[in-house]
């Protein structure tokens, strides 16, 4: 990605008390298509490959306007596992909107797993996104994820798997 198509992506992000500054349509017009979805995926999918992170925080701004599809998730599940970036809270937050059972051992792992980034936050803001994205996917093998969660040394993540099996319940 140019810095230019950084700079138009940018122009996608609301700022408080003067929304865009640039239109989606004007974005895509840059990139030269109709199908931001499509675009944002292969984004996506090319930052991965370049294990470029500012270039993954660029795609998710875009995806995040355009949506996520069902093709989103192989790239986003292998962004969950990255250790090289810092939007796992994104990308989880991505996952879960998708509802997917091949999101399953991903969400788990983010669940678990605290990034060297994340090691202050004592809330385990990744851990609750992942656990509620995890209560949200249909299917025995979530379900199986949580109970394991119930197991966790921390007590932050038993409760909120806890939680979220009480809900799958209702």
């Amino acid at each position: 990605m140019t810095p230019e198509d950084r700079q138009l992506i940018m122009g996608l992000v609301h700022v408080p008390g003067g929304g865009r500054r640039l239109s989606p349509e004007e974005v895509l017009q840059h990139f030269r298509t109709e199908d931001g979805q499509a675009l944002g995926c292969r984004l996506l999918q090319d930052a991965l490959d370049r294990r470029d992170a500012l270039d993954v925080e660029m795609a998710l701004i875009l995806c995040t306007s355009f949506g996520f599809t069902a093709d989103h998730v192989s790239p986003l599940v292998q962004l969950c596992w990255a250790e090289w970036h810092q939007k796992h809270e994104d990308v989880v937050a991505a996952l879960s909107t998708l509802r997917s059972p091949r999101a399953v051992d991903a969400l788990h792992h983010a669940a678990q797993w605290v990034p060297d980034y994340l090691d202050y936050d004592e809330n385990r803001s990744l851990a609750a996104k992942a656990i509620r994205g995890l209560g949200a996917l249909p299917g025995p093998e979530a379900e199986q994820a949580l109970m394991q969660l119930l197991e966790s040394d921390e007590a932050v993540v038993r409760e909120r798997a806890a939680q979220q099996l009480e809900r799958r319940k209702s």
